[in-house]
């Protein structure tokens, strides 16, 4: 079954520093979707616990299973919109509307 549009949580604003989780679901896909996200039209990397992605100063975790895109400590850097897509293979991948975040 292909993925139906995902709901996504972005907050509208967020203090410098803090803990900020954005999430992404959807439930009729099957198999479950995988989810990626976006930041300003550009697909965010996975952090995979190499030294890339440190180099990269990639602050946040990305979990394509859950959907979660999880800042450990927000920066100003961190503003702008996001969106996330669903896909799992089947039919066509389905994306939530874009929500700005300021930080």
């Amino acid at each position: 079954v292909a993925p139906t549009t995902p709901v996504c949580e972005v907050p509208s604003s967020a203090m410098t520093g803090t803990v900020v989780q954005l999430s992404c679901k959807e439930t009729e896909g099957s198999p479950p979707s995988e989810y990626q996200w976006y930041k300003n039209g550009v697909a965010l990397l996975e952090k995979t616990g190499t030294g890339s992605a440190r180099a990269a100063n990639i602050t946040y975790t990305m979990n394509k299973k859950s959907g979660t895109l999880l800042f450990n400590t927000v920066t100003k850097n961190d503003t702008g919109e996001y969106f996330c897509e669903a896909s799992n293979g089947i039919g066509l991948s389905q994306k939530c509307s874009v929500k700005r975040m300021e930080v």
